[in-house]
């Protein structure tokens, strides 16, 4: 399962490349607003991490864009800014169709925002090379997510889609977990989820059993 950093700030990136050798980024406008600097210049500075890589990097189209012509028209735009770019485009018909066109033309798409299984083959229908469903926003109003990832994952066997799965929009280990034995084929998290991740209570308890352990013994 790939890891991707849900992140703008160039300074999470670089830590995610060194520390974990993340698989990729996933960016979307709250992310480049929270980076505090212009769209284009902090896309710009993702790519340079990335050069050289097959890392992928989401960049979202205007989600003001309706038209499947004007989101044609601006994920083209992108795509020429990098070869590591895929394009991210919410899941609408007109984002469908948009999704269609990009493909057709060789550029990867990531359908974003999806909340339902129907959203998920629809996208994947239209050649989306990934998915994502929303865990964290379902969780946050009341919805169960505890089968979702896996009969995305069983809709896209059955059928044959090739699209990968990224579960998106988690909000802590567990969600990391079910995701990865759900059947996703990449996780997005936050800087502070992943870092949570490698944690756990019962690993410091153990390390101090361990470390009086080692102070008690002589060790000539």
């Amino acid at each position: 399962m790939k890891l991707l950093l849900d992140s703008a700030k160039t300074d999470e990136i670089q830590h995610g490349l060194e520390m974990w050798n993340l698989d990729g980024v996933t960016t979307n406008p709250r992310h480049v607003m929270a980076s505090g600097k212009p769209f284009r210049r902090v896309i710009g500075e993702i790519a340079e991490l990335v050069a050289g890589t097959d890392k992928e990097i989401s960049v979202e189209v205007n989600p003001h864009l309706t038209d499947w012509k004007e989101m044609v028209a601006q994920g083209r735009e992108l795509a020429a800014l990098s070869p590591n770019f895929v394009i991210k485009i919410g899941v609408s018909e007109s984002g469908c169709k948009a999704i269609r066109e990009l493909t057709e033309a060789g550029i990867r798409v990531n359908a974003t925002l999806i909340f339902s299984v129907a959203q998920a083959w629809q996208a994947a229908r239209a050649g989306a090379a990934f998915v994502s469903p929303f865990l964290g926003w379902k969780e946050q109003y009341g919805d169960g997510t505890t089968d979702f990832i896996r009969e995305v994952r069983d809709m896209l066997d059955i059928h044959g889609y090739p699209a990968e799965i990224i579960a998106a929009a988690l909000r802590n280990a567990k969600q990391i977990g079910d995701a990865a034995v759900s059947g996703a084929h990449c996780v997005t998290a936050g800087l502070a989820v992943y870092e949570d991740s490698f944690k756990n209570p019962y690993t410091v308890h153990g390390e101090k059993i361990f470390q009086d352990s080692w102070d008690a013994t002589p060790q000539g």
